[in-house]
């Protein structure tokens, strides 16, 4: 009777463990992989951000909204940003104009929160600097005057040194 049962839970005890094993046949419906609708897509990079602007284009620097844009700098921006190499809270604004697109610096003034989590540039200026850009509530034309008055900054950056 003792080796009934012991016979028994062996052949039970085999069968539970053979039935635990990883089966390598999937069908086609049964991956390891999460299903695509539960997956986020993560935007392709265009260097022009995320937000309302796309393929901006500039014209000839104009002075006098390059003016307005350093009254919204200083009163916006100025805290946190120089627009010299030098970091504050955050980075340096020196020659912005030419590492990112317009659209990209338009987007990031008006839309920090949102740019962070999904824009990869943003998302990599996060990561070094450790601290989120906050909105600031600057209006569109405001965000474009700010960029005129970084454009003029890297047009002419003697003049931000000579301020030092």
């Amino acid at each position: 009777m003792l080796n009934k049962i012991l016979s028994l839970t062996t052949v039970a005890a085999l069968i539970l463990i053979s039935s635990c094993g990883n089966n390598e046949k999937t069908t086609e419906t049964e991956t390891n992989e999460a299903p695509k609708s539960m997956v986020e897509d993560t935007p392709k990079d265009d260097g022009q951000g995320i937000g309302k602007f796309k393929n901006v284009t500039l014209a000839a620097l104009d002075e006098k909204i390059a003016s307005e844009g350093k009254v919204f700098f200083d009163a916006k921006c100025s805290a946190c940003h120089k627009t010299t190499d030098k970091k504050v809270v955050g980075p340096g604004l020196k020659g912005v104009t030419e590492r990112r697109q317009p659209s990209w610096i338009l987007n990031m003034i008006t839309n920090p929160v949102e740019m962070t989590q999904k824009d990869p540039t943003a998302k990599e200026l996060l990561g070094v600097h450790l601290t989120q850009m906050t909105f600031q509530d600057v209006s569109d034309d405001q965000a474009k005057q700010i960029l005129e008055f970084l454009r003029k900054n890297d047009a002419n950056p003697e003049l931000e040194e000579a301020k030092k």
